[in-house]
Parts: C-alpha cells; sequence; structure tokens
C-alpha cells in the first residue's frame, strides 16, 4: 500500500464493551507480534473521569480477562499499556475536543475510531473538524448500527462526506475480519476445483445460520428497537450472501471486490406483501433452558411487553444469470439450541445413479464452511462402503475436514479486529463496507420490513433453546429442504 501510515490511533468510546472485550485485545495482539510501529500511540477517550494510570489498569484488566491464557504476557500487556492515554470527553460538547486536540498531531497521520452510538457520530464529527482533526492524513472507522433504514443511514453517511471523503471513510463489518470468511474467497478464487461448480447448474441451495445462545445482555435498549433484521442480516448476513453469491472480481483490491458484491445486493429480489407467507418467518422466544439453564423470555428479560422479533428467517433470491432459481434460506436468532454461524451449500444430486439396481443410495455433496465458534471447512462426498458387495453396493457419506485449527496449527488464531485494525493503519479498505453496499444492504431490507408490516406478519413464539418456530421448518420444507441443524 501506497497510503500514509498512521502514527495514532484515536479510540471513541473506549471504556466501552467493545473496546475492552475486542479492540484492546487486537491492539495487543498487534503489539505483542511487533506489527506496531515503536512510537505509535493510542489515545482513548469516553465520558468517564479517568486519568491515564487508572484507564491504563482498567486495560490491563481487560486484557487479563478477554485476551487468550497461553498468549497473555504480563510484562508484554504492562508494555503495550504505556502506548495508552486518556481523554475524558462529552462528545456533545464541541468545547472539549480543544483538549483532545492537544493530545493529537494529525499531520503525523491519524485513525479514529468511533465506537459509539450512531446518535452521537455527528455530533463528534462536528467537533473533530472544528479542532481540526479531520484533514487529509484523518481516516475514520466507524462501527455498525450505521442507522436504522435507508433514510437515517443516508443521513449518518452525508454528516460522515461533510468531513470524511469516500476514500478516507472506514465503515466495518467485523465478520469480514473473520479468516474463515476471508477463506471464502480463496476456496473460490484460488482453486480450479469449486468454481466451475458455483452456479444454478451444480448448486441446488445455500443456507446462512447465524445463531446465539445468547439473550439480551446489556443490549435491550438497543435490540428492542432494532430486531434481527436489522441488527443481523442488514449486515452480516447479506456480506455473507454477497460472498458467496459474487462474480470473480477482477482484482483483489478494495474496488474490484466491492464493486462485485454491490451488485449481489442490486440483484437480490424484492419482498412484496404477497411473497411474506412464503419467504419471511419472524420470532420472539419464550422461557425456555439453554445450555441445561432455565432462562427468561425476551418480554420478561426486557421488562415490558414487545413486538420485535428476536428470529428471522428469510427465502432469498439473487436475480441473475449465476443464480438463477437457487434459493438462499437465511436465518438467525438469540436464545437458539447452538451457537454457530455457518455458510451450507448443497449441490445438485447426480443425474443419474450407475449404483442404484445395486441397491445403493447417492446423497448429494454439500460444503459447510463453519465461521465460529470453530473455523472449518468441511466437504461431504460420497464413498462405498468396504466390502465384497454381495447383498449389493453401499455408499456412505463421510466428511474431508480442513479445520483450521489443525491445517495451520502453527499460526495464532487472530481476533477479526485484529486485520481490520492493521487495515485501517494501513490505509487498505478491502474488507470494509462502502457506502453504496450499506445503502443496496438498506433499501432491500426496507423493502422486507415494509412488506412484512403490510401482510400484518407478526413474531410467532419459540422456546429458548430451541432452533425457533416451527414455522421457519415450514419454510424450507415446503421445497423439499432441511435446515443443516
Amino acid at each position: 500500500m501506497t497510503a500514509d501510515k498512521i502514527s495514532t490511533l484515536l479510540l471513541f468510546g473506549a471504556t466501552g464493551d467493545l473496546a475492552h472485550r475486542m479492540l484492546l485485545p487486537s491492539l495487543y495482539g498487534l503489539h505483542a507480534d511487533g506489527l506496531l510501529p515503536e512510537n505509535f500511540r493510542v489515545v482513548c477517550t469516553a465520558r468517564s473521569e479517568l486519568d491515564d494510570g487508572q484507564f491504563r489498569a482498567s486495560a490491563v484488566d481487560a486484557l487479563k480477562q478477554y485476551v487468550p491464557h497461553n498468549f497473555y504476557d504480563p510484562r508484554t500487556a504492562l508494555v503495550f499499556s504505556r502506548r495508552l492515554t486518556y481523554v475524558a470527553l462529552d462528545a456533545t460538547n464541541t468545547e472539549g475536543f480543544k483538549a483532545l486536540a492537544s493530545k493529537v498531531d494529525p499531520k503525523d497521520g491519524l485513525a479514529i475510531f468511533l465506537s459509539t452510538a450512531p446518535s452521537l457520530f455527528k455530533p463528534t464529527i462536528d467537533g473533530l473538524d472544528s479542532a481540526g482533526l479531520t484533514g487529509p492524513r484523518v481516516r475514520l472507522a466507524l462501527e455498525k448500527p450505521l442507522g436504522s433504514d435507508l433514510s437515517s443511514s443516508r443521513e449518518i453517511n452525508d454528516a460522515v462526506a461533510a468531513a470524511f471523503p469516500e476514500q478516507r471513510t472506514f465503515r466495518i463489518d467485523h465478520y469480514l475480519g473473520k479468516e474463515t470468511v476471508q477463506n471464502l474467497l480463496a476456496l473460490r478464487f484460488a482453486n480450479s476445483t469449486f468454481e466451475p461448480l458455483w452456479n444454478s447448474a451444480h448448486i441446488d441451495h445455500v443456507q446462512i445460520t447465524v445463531a446465539e445462545t445468547v439473550g439480551l445482555e446489556d443490549r435491550g435498549g438497543y435490540y428492542d428497537s432494532a430486531g434481527a433484521l436489522r441488527d443481523m442480516v442488514q449486515n452480516h448476513m447479506l456480506q455473507l450472501v454477497a460472498l458467496v453469491a459474487m462474480e470473480p472480481p477482477a482484482d483483489f483490491d478494495a474496488t474490484s471486490v466491492r464493486d462485485e458484491k454491490v451488485k449481489v445486493f442490486r440483484s437480490l429480489r424484492p419482498i412484496r406483501s404477497d411473497d411474506v407467507a412464503d419467504h419471511v418467518v419472524t420470532g420472539q422466544y419464550g422461557s425456555g433452558a439453554v445450555g441445561g439453564e432455565p432462562v427468561k423470555g425476551y418480554v420478561e428479560e426486557l421488562g415490558k411487553e414487545s413486538a420485535t422479533e428476536t428470529f428471522v428467517a428469510l427465502k432469498a433470491h439473487v436475480d441473475n444469470w449465476r443464480w438463477a432459481g437457487v434459493p438462499f434460506y437465511l436465518r438467525t436468532g438469540k436464545r437458539m439450541a447452538d451457537r454457530k454461524t455457518e455458510i451450507y451449500i448443497q449441490f445438485k444430486c447426480v443425474p443419474h445413479s450407475i449404483f442404484a439396481a445395486r441397491g445403493a443410495r447417492t446423497q448429494p455433496n454439500k460444503l459447510i464452511i463453519s465461521i465460529q465458534p470453530e473455523e472449518n471447512i468441511r466437504l461431504l462426498v460420497m464413498a462405498k462402503t468396504p466390502g465384497l458387495d454381495r447383498e449389493g453396493i453401499r455408499l456412505r457419506e463421510v466428511p474431508l475436514d480442513v479445520g483450521m485449527a489443525n491445517a495451520f496449527a502453527d499460526a495464532r488464531r487472530r481476533i477479526a479486529y485484529e486485520r481490520l485494525l492493521l487495515d485501517l493503519m494501513d490505509g487498505d479498505p478491502t474488507l470494509f463496507v462502502r457506502r453504496d453496499e450499506v445503502e443496496a444492504q438498506w433499501q432491500w431490507i426496507d423493502q422486507v420490513r415494509a412488506a412484512w408490516t403490510e401482510s400484518g406478519l407478526t413474531p410467532k413464539p419459540y422456546g429458548a433453546g430451541s432452533w425457533g418456530p416451527s414455522a421457519a421448518i415450514a419454510l424450507t420444507e415446503r421445497d423439499g429442504v432441511h435446515w443443516h441443524d
């Protein structure tokens, strides 16, 4: 990359959960591996009144808790903490940005990471601009949610664009930093085996599941205003759809990759009110048991009545030459039976089985790309069961596994944000989301929400610890498809 190097990272929301669980441990990992410049500093800010020593102590405590035990080193953590300085700031008060500006010099290269509520994006950008912290050597990273619909997303993007041109704006979807998600591109475009089969002539359907076992945790206020469709489908799941469905880009660079993703979003078939009954299922968890422990239902957990969906299943179509007629089944929910994120691709059956007359049954090949909690790529193929075959030939489905932990045992498993923070510092936007991507995603999601509102769709109850409402099973089974649980 020829972009200017960054000497300072300015982290907003530095006392928040994301900073403690992900951002500080990611920066620690880059520091421990010698990937941060010697003079690199992290200026941290939030509302809390803390001095440098207090914040550094809280940062070290977070590292002890969230960095893997076999990677955490007390001395390394102490040295890393010396890179951190802290400035208390109320982002709604423009005057406070003057003190912040005294701690950083944007001429030396500055990256700003907003890990704050979207309502603070505009006042923060206004404050940064008033303090001279939006110059040509300053980059801005934005954490989701980027709006609640197309209109509010445009408002945020307009506020950002007033101070930061698109080439200096880095919108984060942390799924794009996950190794297995990036390996999906390698699987498709670095091998001659799969890409010739990656189309409607050979693929029967695609399933994408993002299942969580947790409930609201401490996100009740935000989640109840968002729901599963806007919290998960609009960003993470549609990005996974794009990586599965995109055409081969001309090059692995930001423009080529993101151009192809936008084409996928613009090819998503709109879901109209007449389609909702056959294409959309929403649910809300009630009480039940997760991991053998009893848990409250959503309304009990929230403390008030609510019609917000905590589960959504969709049948989507990408209407282009490659994917015509191939359904994409999407499913996400809270308080599910298991925690997993996976892409499941089922190929079509062989057109004629030469073994059928000998009593053998064939099954379609399946490719399963597990993203979390374990990273794994599994191809299920048919093989002959050993034997003399006097009573007929027996075929059995066997897995070919590429466990990432085993295949790359010599490589440390990294947090997705490590890659994204390093790319931000290097000025490489390939794994970040462009404005037209975000707005194309919102346009489709808004159509879905408008359709289910017009049709009167309401969330169906499901027990915590299950795989969602029974209607989600019917969504696929009417097509002869079973969810991969």
